[in-house]
């Protein structure tokens, strides 16, 4: 894996914000990669299931593994998705973000963007669990619903509630009203690997 990002002893002045063409690269080795899957992290899950007309590049073995998605992807995801959505939602309430947008705070009473992050987290998590697959951008009518949450259209106590809500239904999910398997299938997971670095090692 390689991951760059200038540390705040780096930059002068106060931290930076990002902004438009700004590039935070992480770049995992696919056994790592596929690692996270299989334990369910919300970020990793993510390539899996993004629209066909998004992805700007992909092999074929990038499209073996969409194709099957279905054996990496269990309840494992649960737990992951509801501690981030916990601590997400404990920080807001305790007022211990370390976000960097003052300018929301001073004209909504709160950070929205990141409320909108947090309850999409949850959706996504629960839509997850529930169908097997998440649907990228999120369907309606939670779209217009964290659009609008994102625009100070909902209150914090708003968001704080779906947040808890998702995370109840995470739970639910997580101990048997899923249909997704318990665990993912480690072994073809195993053989894919060996298969996509034989590949590689072919080429």
């Amino acid at each position: 894996m390689a991951w760059w990002r200038p540390s705040c002893a780096e930059l002068p002045g106060p931290p930076a914000r990002s902004g438009r063409g700004d590039l935070d690269l992480i770049v995992y080795s696919l056994r790592k990669w596929m690692r996270l899957v299989l334990t369910g992290n919300p970020t990793i899950l993510l390539p899996l299931f993004v629209p066909d007309a998004e992805i700007v590049r992909i092999t074929e073995l990038g499209h073996e593994l969409r194709a099957n998605a279905d054996r990496v992807v269990s309840r494992q995801a649960g737990p992951r998705f509801a501690g981030y959505l916990r601590t997400q939602r404990k920080r807001m309430l305790e007022g211990a973000l370390t976000v960097n947008r003052p300018e929301l705070i001073a004209k909504y009473g709160f950070d929205t963007k990141y409320a909108m992050h947090m309850v999409r987290l949850g959706v996504q998590g629960v839509e997850l669990l529930e169908t097997g697959r998440m649907t990228l951008p999120i369907a309606e009518p939670w779209l217009t619903w964290l659009r609008d949450l994102r625009r100070g259209k909902h209150t914090q106590d708003e968001a704080v509630e779906a947040a808890a809500e998702l995370e109840d239904r995470l739970d639910q999910l997580t101990r048997g009203a899923s249909p997704l398997p318990d665990e993912p299938d480690r072994d073809w997971a195993n053989r894919w690997l060996v298969h996509a670095y034989d590949s590689a090692w072919r080429a």
